[in-house]
């Protein structure tokens, strides 16, 4: 029997104030109490009804969603997709923002989690303050740039293929999802029914007509037969083991980049934006600046696309070494980097096989860590290790943030940071991050 210190307050509504952005998609609020919430479907400065969705009385902080918009900001827009909104699909944060509203908030967030969480401003971080959209996705106000090549469909108990809602298991069936990419949404999904069937994974690869599903059956349920709009390879998820087995079609697609072609199996990761390949390359090599016969680390290397590009450019008296922790990613990356006998690939965590290489020294390491980060102990492992120059890339400006902290214990600082707007309508946000050790006191 609940008391009145923990009775949920769901569904309660408060008149707010709207503050600052914060990380993860809303903005910052108190109830007439006192009491913060984290409101979505909001945008600094406005006034609007917040109704409560999480939260109860003994609660840190409520979660709510504004129900109504009393006084509007003048960044707000009626958003394109009609699934976006309250209590509906939560893959989206910012359909309600103009697109240079959404990279100015992305911007306030990068600098609040660099300032609470490493101490640093936007100066002492190198950065310009600035989020970068990619080529291509300047829209018009109240326009969606459709680049999600990857998109992951929930299905509901009725076969109907949808999104999740924020925060929920429960599914929001769709007819079209407005950020997917035009080879995901030639398939068809949507259309159809799928009945046994509890997701849909849809890949449309960038710089090749491969396409690909890869279908989770409900528990006992069968495939059914996929007939698609367009030509398609077919995969299926194992129940038992969580394995990815061919059903008809290649068992991988092939994306293009930086001039060559890389083979993704599936549950390889790969960039989801068709610019994201070849924009973070150029950052990382312009920061890097590799020097024939360096020797370089590419950590987190999934299939090998920055090992690829440091040994292009460190020449045949260098090498490069890539970890990474997926098995069948690594067998891409071998697979895609074989004519280049300067690279060598191992498999493993990074802070397990790092330590077991023996390597003392390095030249230059790039580092594309999970969204959770590299944490300190191989922050500290890969600062000893004296590299002229590091390269982080980032999907977390939060995590991002915290290892910088590290970084500096451990004697290197950011001498420039970029930050791309390749998530756009999301929260998300990708940054690029070049640290060089810093000068000793005289």
């Amino acid at each position: 029997m609940s008391t009145d210190s923990t009775a949920s307050l769901v569904g309660e509504e408060y008149e707010v104030e709207v503050g600052p952005v914060a990380h993860g998609g809303h903005c910052i609020a108190r109830t007439p109490g006192g009491r913060v919430l984290f409101v979505r479907h909001t945008l600094p400065g406005e006034r609007v009804v917040a109704r409560v969705t999480e939260g109860r009385e003994d609660s840190r902080f409520l979660r709510a969603d504004a129900v109504e918009v009393l006084e509007a900001s003048p960044d707000r827009v009626e958003a394109p997709c009609p699934f976006a909104g309250p209590g509906k699909c939560g893959g989206c944060d910012w359909q309600h923002a103009a697109p240079g509203a959404q990279r100015r908030l992305k911007v306030s967030v990068i600098t609040e989690q660099l300032s609470r969480l490493a101490g640093l401003t936007p100066e002492e971080a190198g950065w310009d303050s600035t989020v970068e959209p990619a080529p291509g996705d300047k829209v018009a106000k109240g326009e969606v740039p459709a680049w999600r090549t990857r998109v992951q469909y929930a299905v509901d108990d009725e076969g109907r293929a949808g999104l999740r809602k924020h925060r929920s298991h429960e599914v929001q069936p769709i007819d079209h999802c407005l950020i997917a990419a035009p080879g995901v949404s030639e398939l068809g999904v949507e259309k159809r029914e799928w009945p046994q069937i509890a997701a849909i994974e849809a890949i449309a690869a960038t710089g090749s007509h491969d396409r690909q599903v890869i279908l989770t059956p409900r528990p006992g349920g069968r495939l059914p037969i996929v007939e698609l709009d367009r030509p398609v390879s077919v995969m299926r998820v194992d129940e038992k083991t969580g394995g990815v087995h061919r059903v008809h079609g290649r068992p991988f697609v092939r994306e293009r980049a930086i001039d060559r072609t890389w083979r993704v199996g599936s549950g390889g990761f790969w960039q989801v934006h068709p610019m994201a390949a070849g924009l973070l390359v150029e950052a990382v090599m312009q920061g890097l600046m590799p020097r024939k016969g360096d020797m370089a680390l590419d950590l987190y290397c999934g299939v090998g696309l920055f090992a690829g590009a440091l040994a292009e450019r460190v020449g045949e008296k260098g090498a490069v070494l890539g970890i990474e922790s997926g098995k069948r990613a690594v067998e891409d990356a071998r697979h895609n980097l074989a004519d280049l006998d300067r690279v060598r690939i191992e498999q493993g965590k990074v802070e397990q096989v790092l330590p077991r290489t023996g390597i003392t020294e390095a030249d230059l390491i790039v580092l594309d860590p999970p969204r959770a980060g590299a944490g300190r102990q191989t922050v500290t492992h890969l600062a000893g290790l004296g590299a002229r120059r590091i390269a982080y890339v980032a999907c977390d400006p939060a995590a991002l943030a915290r290892d910088l902290t590290y970084f500096r214990a451990a004697g290197y600082v950011p001498r420039r940071l970029r930050a791309f707007d390749l998530f756009p309508m999301t929260h998300h946000v990708e940054c690029v991050v070049i640290l060089e050790r810093a000068a000793k006191d005289l």
